[in-house]
């Protein structure tokens, strides 16, 4: 078997279904700051995709390839949805439709963030007064998608300023049924460490967080805020009992969600390890037009994207 090293993986994006491009794209270069580092057209699949990331000197992988670096939001956009007055995208949090629940940004300035964004027009889930967490917030995208807001305390905070090049696109979070099954499968299969469980008594769910950074030490969440590319895994108690239990994968009806993708040293090898492990596939390598991409299955039907860690072969696809 071809050698391939889970340990030099990197959690690389997550892809959004939108309605509207000139409605997303622009939120989050505008709210969030982020730099759009790619625009493809597949006008032969009729959709578009948008690649965003934080690309400041600052930003932990300025100046990176969009598959070679943490931290990348895909939005995809399929012709047709902006004009369409009943398309309306899952956000991942309504029954009976749960399962992807928010991404996250960390800023240094929390509160002047939040104020920004409410003149700004953006709604909120959960606003910093709201509930008994007054350190976190929750804003809504133009699709409804959760944006969480945390502090990245490794920032420098200035009394009434913000400075988006000190921003992250901290995490995102899914829901799973069984974390004893999501944790080996994305400890032991796909090669991510577990740095910090948070266990809620009273709301009765436990929080995972996972990572490709080799520094964390365990349960302790210093400088994570300042960090790109964790997955948050949520477990509501329970839920790995009930036999007929499922979350949604996002991309059967009604869509939103679509996948997480991890960049590898060498596809080939990590497919070859993927199948010789009983990981399960949803798109071979050699299956479909796009011979340079894979998609595998997690415990719970999270789809996960496979590439290389160079430019895709996209010289086929305008790029805008």
């Amino acid at each position: 078997m071809a050698a391939t090293d889970p340990k030099k993986y990197l959690f690389n994006h997550t892809m959004l279904r939108i309605k509207d491009p000139k409605v997303s794209v622009p939120f989050y270069e505008k709210h969030f700051g982020m730099k759009v580092l790619g625009h493809y057209k597949f006008e032969q699949f009729k959709f578009d995709i948008y690649y965003l990331a934080y690309d400041h000197p600052e930003s932990p992988y300025y100046g990176k390839p969009v598959w070679d670096r943490q931290g990348v939001l895909e939005l995809t956009h399929n012709y047709g949805t902006e004009n369409d007055a009943n398309y309306k995208i899952n956000n991942g949090n309504v029954e009976p439709h749960r399962g992807f629940g928010h991404i996250c940004f960390s800023v240094d300035n929390i509160e002047k963030v939040s104020a920004d964004l409410e003149n700004g027009g953006v709604k909120f889930q959960k606003k910093l007064t709201d509930g008994r967490q007054k350190d976190i917030a929750f804003a809504l995208d133009p699709d409804g998608y959760w944006i969480e807001l945390i502090t990245n305390h490794e920032a420098k905070l200035v009394a009434n300023e913000t400075n988006p090049s000190s921003y992250r696109f901290n995490h995102t979070m899914l829901r799973v049924k069984d974390p004893k099954k999501s944790i080996e499968f994305y400890t032991e299969k796909l090669g991510m460490r577990l740095f910090r469980t948070s266990k809620h008594e009273n709301a009765k769910f436990t929080l995972y967080f996972l990572s490709y950074d080799k520094d964390f030490e365990v349960n302790d969440a210093s400088r994570a805020g300042d960090r790109e590319g964790l997955l948050e895994l949520t477990h509501n108690w329970g839920t790995e009992d009930e036999a007929d239990f499922s979350y949604h994968n996002g991309n059967a009806e009604p869509q939103g969600f679509g996948h997480l993708a991890i960049t590898v040293d060498d596809i080939e090898a990590a497919c070859e390890r993927f199948n010789k492990i009983g990981v399960k596939f949803k798109k071979q390598l050699d299956e479909g037009g796009m011979k340079y991409i894979a998609f595998i299955l997690d415990p719970d039907g999270y789809w996960i994207e496979v590439i290389p860690p160079y430019n895709l072969p996209l010289e086929n696809h305008a790029k805008i």
